[in-house]
């Protein structure tokens, strides 16, 4: 398997430079992985991503995941929202393309004015999940003409909730071009899951591996509360049974990438470390 991140780079990736790769490297990471805002790249231009991209491959790295920001539902009731964020994603994908991103990661929103990952029971009906799949089929027929995979972030407060529901709107989509991160943290549902972990990511693999070609390595500890707080946590220093989780994944995925991701960057460094020891403890390659 192979490891990157998602962070230790500049906001606008069009101002990555080599010590910004360096400072990657020096943890042992092949992959590094960026955002952008989807309302800023119809300005980004096709030598701005080659310029990126050649600099990325000189320093003998890889772009595992290149993501599309953006604040619309893809579910949302009114065409015209849905019209505009589909315009957005095209955008991306064209985007991605340019930089030679292995994926392009979109995410589901929600119709919860306060965010993408908040819950709402209007997420949940079978006309939202109608026009996701609709909207999801535009998208991929875009990926299919430029030859780029999307990878969307699912999580269980979200409309795509379960491994279960990802297979079957994958299925429902119908494309080979449209896959979810296996962004394992994210379908844990409750105290039993959390402290039997070994079983739940076996099930979650079971499912989620054959539709996943990138892969968010997080780990997950349990706050104060009267009511369940599940929290991520730096790989290694949580309550999941990592070892586990990333021999699914290189069984699967040999050559497929698991990236660090939501740390400050000076924490990075102590979640590089521990996943190689893990790595290296359960002698699983990562190359």
């Amino acid at each position: 398997m192979r490891l990157g991140v998602v962070g230790m780079l500049p906001p606008d990736f069009r101002e990555i430079s080599d010590q910004h790769l360096a400072a990657i490297k020096a943890l042992n990471l092949t992959g590094t992985a960026f955002h952008a805002p989807g309302e800023k790249l119809a300005t980004v231009t096709a030598a701005e991503c080659h310029k990126v991209r050649d600099t990325i491959a000189a320093a003998g790295m890889e772009l595992p995941q290149f993501g599309i920001g953006f604040s619309e539902c893809l579910f949302d009731p009114s065409p015209v929202v849905r019209d505009q964020v589909t315009s957005k994603i095209e955008r991306g994908i064209e985007v991605a393309r340019d930089l030679a991103a292995h994926t392009c990661l979109i995410r589901t929103g929600s119709l919860n004015p306060a965010g993408s990952y908040s819950p709402s029971p209007r997420n949940l009906t079978p006309g939202a999940r109608a026009l996701l799949v609709e909207t999801l089929k535009r998208v991929a027929a875009k990926a299919e003409s430029e030859a780029v995979t999307i990878v969307i972030e699912t999580h269980l407060l979200t409309i795509m909730g379960s491994p279960e529901i990802n297979r079957d709107v994958l299925q429902e989509v119908g494309s080979e071009r449209m896959t979810v991160v296996m962004d394992y943290v994210n379908h844990f549902q409750n105290l039993d899951q959390v402290y039997n972990s070994t079983e739940r990511l076996q099930h979650i693999f079971e499912i989620m591996n054959p539709i996943s070609v990138v892969g968010h390595c997080k780990d997950i500890k349990l706050s104060p509360g009267l009511v369940l707080h599940i929290d991520e946590e730096i790989p290694g220093d949580g309550e999941l049974d990592l070892a586990t989780a990333l021999k699914l994944w290189h069984d699967a995925h040999p050559d497929g990438y698991m990236l660090l991701e939501h740390l400050p960057n000076e924490k990075y460094p102590r979640a590089a470390a521990n996943v190689h020891r893990i790595l290296a403890e359960a002698g699983i390659p990562v190359h």
